[in-house]
């Protein structure tokens, strides 16, 4: 139901992911993660090594986070983030790459899995993983199941239908064998059965990777699935590999299923055989203006500059807008005096003209914005009681169902801020739903 098709544009499909340079000076944030910003532990003057704990989690939804260059701890203070919003954050100056001497830094593959149920989680918790696919939540919490909830389906989501991102692409291509062991041990935290990597069928040689890779392993599967946007979001991944609907305001497991994105995989992987925690981050720099030879997957310790970044591909002279993430749920990036966190698997960059938009003409009627919505949604409905300030309607017509993928927007012909209304009003319609329930607890 629902979705668009959108040019893939994957320009940087088959290029190598390359090892960034080390940043001289690393800004590290503490809100790299869904839920409440980690607790900073370490002071202005402190010494520290890569993967040293330096932000303790700070409440159930959240995570925790560790340094990405060894050296001092110059200053503990609010940096604005790609937003432009100040952030706590932890700067630290760089004094050569000395790891942590628990952290297996070498390139060997470790196969035998040698932890537990509880000890596998308690390992994603410890080492900050979180999901790398956009949302970074805190990954162990989606295995700490209560008794009556059991998990038939472990699903990988290796879909990447945003156009221009190849992270994953590239992750299944370099690393097959790594995520198939990181599947293994997801399978054993999850207590699922069988695991299926849904990936879309536009990615032969990455299908393939991943398929050789998980021979000999019965309970895995790939399953390639027709190029469709927003395959990739949960629920639609989780509908077109089960044939299961997650109920609206339900979670995967209410079916039976866990997701994690590929790359969040690789990480678990890391995590648990390598005792590796999230230091680096995987990330597609590319854009219909920049040369082909100069769109780069790169491999970059989090807190590097997101300006060095750019530099290093060079800023197209045209350039209207710069994306972090792909160009249908990205964000703009308010300023590049900001530096790369987990999650941020792609830097786009737009044209003026592509950056542009249309002239906002009234809405037709014609039911595009309805059919291309994954979720069953009116988003024209909720456009206008959004506009409206009627937060009463935009929740009655479900306006919290809504996942942002801008399918709506993309179809309309009249050029209307759909997206951008529905999400002020999905933002205080649950301002609203939150006031109510501390009003009326239960």
């Amino acid at each position: 139901m629902g979705g668009i098709h959108p040019e893939a544009n994957k320009i940087a499909h088959n290029q190598t992911v390359e090892e960034f340079p080390l940043p001289d000076q690393a800004v590290v944030y503490m809100t790299q993660h869904l839920g409440a910003p980690a607790k900073p532990i370490v002071q202005k003057g402190d010494k520290v090594k890569v993967g040293q704990l330096i932000g303790e989690a700070n409440g159930f939804v959240s995570a925790n986070i560790h340094a990405p260059i060894s050296g001092t701890v110059s200053r503990v203070d609010a940096i604005a983030d790609i937003s432009g919003y100040k952030k706590p954050a932890i700067v630290i100056d760089r004094e050569g790459d000395e790891w942590m001497e628990d952290i297996d830094t070498t390139p060997d593959i470790v196969s035998e899995i040698k932890l537990g149920k509880d000890e596998i989680i308690a390992r994603m918790k410890d080492r900050g993983i979180v999901g790398l696919g956009g949302a970074c939540f805190p990954t162990h919490i989606k295995y700490m199941l209560k008794p009556e909830q059991k998990c038939e389906y472990l699903i990988v989501n290796a879909a990447e239908c945003e156009p221009y991102i190849s992270t994953d692409n590239r992750m299944a291509i370099e690393h097959a064998e790594e995520c198939i062991i990181g599947v293994e041990i997801a399978l054993i935290a999850s207590g699922a059965d069988q695991a299926v990597i849904g990936i879309e069928d536009n990615k032969p040689e990455a299908t393939a990777s991943l398929a050789a890779a998980a021979k000999g392993h019965p309970k895995i599967t790939v399953q390639p699935l027709r190029i469709k946007y927003p395959q990739g979001a949960e629920k639609q991944l989780i509908n077109a590999i089960t044939g299961r609907c997650v109920p609206n305001g339900a979670l995967p497991i209410s079916v039976g299923c866990i997701v994690n994105n590929l790359t969040t995989i690789y990480a678990i992987y890391q995590a648990v055989q390598k005792n590796m925690p999230i230091v680096q981050t995987f990330t597609t720099v590319s854009g219909k203006s920049v040369p082909a030879d100069k769109c780069r997957n790169f491999h970059l310790r989090l807190g590097t500059s997101i300006k060095a970044v750019m530099d290093a591909v060079g800023i197209p002279e045209d350039t209207g807008k710069i994306i972090s993430g792909g160009p249908m749920m990205g964000k703009a990036i308010a300023h590049l005096d900001a530096y790369a966190a987990k999650g941020m698997s792609s830097f786009l960059f737009m044209s003026e003209k592509e950056s542009r938009r249309g002239e906002v003409s009234p809405c037709l009627r014609c039911g595009k914005c309805v059919s291309a919505c994954p979720m069953g949604l009116e988003p024209y409905r909720l456009h206008a009681f959004s506009e409206l300030n009627r937060f009463d309607d935009c929740e009655k017509y479900g306006i919290m169902n809504c996942i942002e993928c801008g399918s709506c927007q993309y179809t309309c012909p009249s050029n209307r801020p759909i997206l951008d209304f529905v999400r002020v009003g999905k933002a205080k319609t649950g301002a609203l739903i939150r006031a109510r329930s501390a009003a009326n607890p239960k």
